[in-house]
């Protein structure tokens, strides 16, 4: 695996999405051991982003739409 690889890939659905169309890591599924500080990172823009932190991958699930004012 190369260094540039993400660590992980996280689904999610437009309804998963806080505030601005974002997403925050850590995520509720990750292991308390494994924490950083939260980061919020915008999905809505381009349909994903990945954490600065842990290198997972969020992207919006194949089909989603992000509604207006997300």
């Amino acid at each position: 695996m190369s260094a540039t690889a993400p660590k992980a890939a996280v689904e999610v659905a437009a309804s998963d999405l806080q505030g601005p169309g974002v997403v925050f890591c850590p995520n509720p599924k990750m292991p308390l051991w494994s924490n950083h500080p939260r980061v919020f990172i915008d999905v809505a823009t381009k349909g994903h982003g990945s954490c600065p932190y842990c290198g997972t991958e969020y992207r919006l699930k194949a089909g989603e739409k992000v509604a207006p004012g997300h």
